[in-house]
């Protein structure tokens, strides 16, 4: 593997490439926008624009914009977006007129927004940072008194809620009385389907997402929904291709090639899994989950020094993080290469004296390595906080 930093180097000066998709465009910019490096997020989507007129651009350019405290920048965007697609840009345009503190502007376009096939949710526009400056302003009051969610769409949010919490009596009890007026709304049929999968019932979640989608194929919330219940019900083959489904869509969401490479790597396609996790990484080359998963693919297909590479690199970035010394260990360990594997786990124990597994390994490595005193010490250890499986090595090692 490069050094994730030259990889980046290369990505960034190698420059947009004519007919690049738009969504490797809205990558690059939010990872950059993300890191605050807003002038390269912006050059970026402005060569892309200059190719390519999707509104998507000039959202993403505006919220770059937005970052860099630009607000006329953000504004000029925000209105060219609804030049190409109307409405697209309403709901910026009310986040940016709130932060300049404009509340009546504001609420104009979020008016208009609201009326729109963009319309947000009620917790999503309360959560939102950008309209601070505006709550407690009278217009803002205003806006709230006006019915803008139907009930079906309320009593939506408070199951997801309850359902995203654990609280599957409560979120049941909302949807029997909501399925007694409303037994065909779309919303309804959505909100049984998150109740099922925090329930456990994840086929059930699959019948009732398979049928939303049918009606609405490219629907991303379904979508999102469908590929966690087909992931909890160990099928990462359908998972993969639902994530696919995801990303030929173009939402400007990295994370998708995580989770893809997540499936993929359970399926057996390495290949596939380490080419979205490299994708990644080139995006965010200092992100410890994807380092980590991307040495336990290599670890899985056999290939110990490609792995070792991406765990150093990881320790490297994160020097103070037990689980990067553990997944190193894991890697020499599997290599019986003990003496290393000793040495890692000995400075994850000294991050995280409390995990019984890292006690465990590190005595089965000094066992391998001659050491048997030192390694019953450790078995004990292991046993002491409550690993049943120290027991047989206890028996088997230390027992005279």
């Amino acid at each position: 593997m490069k050094k994730t930093g030259l990889i980046v180097s290369v990505f960034l000066l190698s420059g947009i490439i004519s007919g690049q998709p738009v969504w490797d465009h809205l990558l690059k910019a939010k990872a950059l926008t993300g890191e605050g490096k807003t002038t390269q997020s912006i050059q970026i989507l402005s060569e892309a624009i200059n190719s390519q007129k999707d509104s998507r651009l000039f959202l993403e350019r505006a919220e770059a914009y937005i970052v860099k405290g630009d607000y006329s920048g953000a504004i000029s965007d925000f209105n060219s977006a609804n030049i190409i697609s109307g409405q697209s840009g309403e709901y910026g345009l009310a986040r940016v007129y709130a932060l300049k503190g404009d509340a009546a502007t504001s609420i104009y376009h979020l008016e208009i927004s609201m009326r729109s096939p963009y319309k947000r949710s009620e917790k999503e526009i309360m959560l939102d940072p950008s309209f601070r400056k505006i709550e407690n302003r009278p217009e803002w009051r205003q806006f709230w008194k006006e019915e803008w969610y139907s009930l079906p769409e309320k009593s939506s949010s408070e199951i997801e809620y309850y359902a995203s919490s654990g609280n599957i009596e409560n979120a049941t009890t909302v949807l029997d009385e909501l399925r007694k007026t409303y037994p065909d709304d779309v919303a309804v049929q959505y909100a049984g389907s998150l109740i099922s999968i925090s329930a456990g019932r994840y086929a059930d979640a699959i019948k009732i997402l398979t049928g939303l989608l049918t009606s609405d194929p490219d629907n991303e919330r379904y979508l999102r929904a469908l590929a966690r219940a087909q992931t909890a019900s160990l099928n990462p083959a359908g998972a993969s291709m639902t994530w696919s489904k995801l990303i030929s869509l173009d939402v400007p969401d990295a994370s998708l090639l995580i989770q893809r490479a997540e499936c993929f790597s359970k399926t057996g396609e390495t290949d596939k899994a380490l080419e979205d996790i490299d994708k990644y990484l080139t995006l965010y080359p200092e992100d410890k989950a994807a380092l980590s998963m991307a040495g336990k693919i290599k670890t899985l297909s056999g290939d110990n020094i490609e792995a070792l590479r991406y765990f150093s690199e990881n320790l490297r970035i994160h020097p103070n993080d037990p689980q990067c010394y553990l997944d190193r260990a894991n890697s020499y360990f599997t290599a019986k290469s003990w003496d290393w594997a000793i040495k890692d786990y000995s400075m994850a124990l000294d991050l995280d004296p409390g995990n019984s597994d890292t006690w465990l390994n590190k005595g089965i490595s000094l066992l391998n390595s001659g050491k048997k005193e030192d390694a019953c010490h450790d078995f004990r250890q292991s046993f002491s906080l409550g690993n049943k499986r120290a027991t047989d090595y206890i028996s088997r090692n230390c027992i005279k």
